[in-house]
């Protein structure tokens, strides 16, 4: 209503409540430049092209809302704690970085990859990779962690295997997703169960209905395409590329102690960064060990004393990765990886992200839209509905799948109370659709860190997340049939809002 005033302004400022084409002027902006973007620099366009047009729609943004009478403080504060909120995932980004750069120093990501040439049937390897990858991520509760350590490892005997790293990257993804989605250690999992009000075990077993049924597909189409895939690499070559790991590494399963220990310390539930950290300095420890030869060349100092010269090189690890130089192109491909160096542009496209959708957000654009799609719903079909496509659009204006989970949780919250369905409902749907799709928006934190990490694209690997492209069909699918949809029984009383635990 006009003449409205909000609590983020200044006493006294009015503030216009904006209209559909304010909170629709921004992100149509933002979707035109970036279609510009990709036509003019092609797969460049995320190294700037798209920051840049990301900026620009953050500008159209604030614009907007000054029009509306908010204040540019206050504006330039909202950016600031949206940034803010996103520190812990960048600072995640540089410490995977790290961790990528000291294990293929410390031959930990080349002995995976010899193993696995030596045990996965190309004709299964996709299956089999979305499943190891679903596994794992169960046990620890983290998508972004198994793909920054088995992934690397099963893109590169995708690689040596002479498969499709895109297809590749859409199994380790699907699988990884599938396990941060139904693990009780999740962040995720416990943030959606929090935010609605449902006992996390509830929500876990009601996810299930859907998420089953979509993994299971999933998994039948990696399958699928797996038995009418065509290795590009014969055994020769395959023997090859063993030969030369195995000349350049000491390849042991002492090498695979990093691994072992960032399980553990996941499964323990220590926190996601000194997690990752201490694998990353495991990593350097076992490199000095049992790899001299390749860190002192990495130091690329022969000058040096040799103490000095192996702290030189895992400390180059750590920033600017590992640089194979085997001789074989293919292999030094396969291994010239990590560093923070390497994800500084994933965080810049994550700063300028976070940037647009915290303006977004805190000027009332957002909320705009929701609200929009929310009086369209009438059944409770259109309702599952309209939670879907609120948190997809939620991961494409915040950039970041935690607000894409909070937002629609609590802004939907009430209109299920309403309904009779109960809260479980509404937790599973946010994860159907949040959770699963931040990873296929190129600019979220959860695509940007996946690109960056499998060193595929997010829109090339995009058709190929069989699972995180199901799920969320599947929820609208059950909304409107009116399947699985718990509701409260006529006369029973509906607990108030954070006081149902059994929801």
């Amino acid at each position: 209503m006009a003449g409205t005033t909000t609590p983020q302004q200044t006493p006294g400022a009015v503030v216009r409540i904006p209209s559909l084409l304010d909170a629709l002027l921004p992100l149509a902006c933002l979707i035109t430049m970036l279609t510009l973007s990709v036509y003019l620099f092609g797969a460049d366009s995320s190294y700037g092209p798209n920051q840049v047009a990301l900026i620009l729609a953050t500008a159209v943004a604030s614009l907007v809302a000054l029009k509306n009478g908010h204040r540019w403080y206050a504006i330039h504060s909202a950016i600031g704690n949206g940034i803010a909120v996103a520190i812990g995932a960048m600072l995640i980004l540089l410490a995977v970085g790290a961790l990528i750069g000291t294990w293929m120093l410390a031959g930990t990501v080349p002995t995976l990859i010899h193993y696995g040439l030596q045990v996965l049937n190309p004709s299964l390897f996709y299956a089999a990779t979305c499943l190891i990858c679903a596994v794992v991520a169960t046990a620890i509760g983290s998508s972004w962690t198994t793909a920054g350590t088995i992934g690397v490892a099963l893109i590169g005997v995708s690689l040596a295997l002479g498969l499709s790293p895109e297809i590749t990257a859409g199994a380790i993804i699907s699988g990884a997703y599938f396990g941060d989605k139904m693990s009780p250690l999740s962040d995720t999992t416990n943030l959606a169960s929090a935010v609605v009000g449902t006992e996390l075990f509830t929500h876990i077993r009601h996810m299930a209905w859907t998420t089953g049924p979509s993994f299971l597909l999933a998994l039948s189409l990696f399958t699928l395409i797996g038995v009418f895939a065509t290795p590009g690499a014969d055994t020769a070559r395959l023997a090859e590329t063993s030969a030369t790991l195995s000349a350049q590494f000491n390849l042991s399963p002492l090498t695979l102690l990093p691994v072992a220990l960032l399980i553990w310390l996941a499964m323990r539930r220590v926190p996601a960064l000194p997690t990752i950290l201490a694998g990353a300095a495991l990593g350097g420890v076992l490199a000095v060990l049992l790899q001299p030869d390749r860190v002192t060349d990495l130091a690329a100092s022969p000058g040096l004393p040799r103490g000095l010269a192996l702290t030189k090189g895992v400390w180059t690890s750590l920033f600017a990765g590992y640089t194979s130089a085997t001789g074989d192109a293919a292999v030094d491909a396969l291994l010239s990886r990590g560093g923070m160096l390497a994800f500084l542009n994933t965080i810049f496209l994550i700063l300028t992200a976070l940037s647009f959708g915290a303006v977004m957000d805190h000027t009332g654009l957002l909320e705009r839209m929701i609200a929009a799609i929310l009086r369209a719903a009438r059944g409770t079909g259109s309702l599952i509905a309209a939670v879907v496509g609120t948190t997809m659009l939620s991961n494409i204006v915040t950039a970041d799948q935690y607000m894409s989970i909070v937002i629609p949780g609590r802004m939907f919250r009430e209109e299920f109370r309403r309904r009779r369905l109960k809260a479980r409902n509404l937790s599973r749907t946010v994860e159907d659709a949040g959770t699963l799709t931040s990873c296929l928006v190129p600019w979220n934190s959860g695509g940007a860190y996946m690109a960056a990490t499998l060193g595929v694209a997010t829109l090339a690997y995009l058709p190929f997340c069989f699972l995180n492209l199901i799920n969320p069909l599947v929820a609208v699918i059950y909304g409107m049939r009116d399947f699985k949809q718990d509701r409260y029984a006529d006369g029973e009383t509906i607990p108030p809002i954070d006081e149902d635990p059994r929801a």
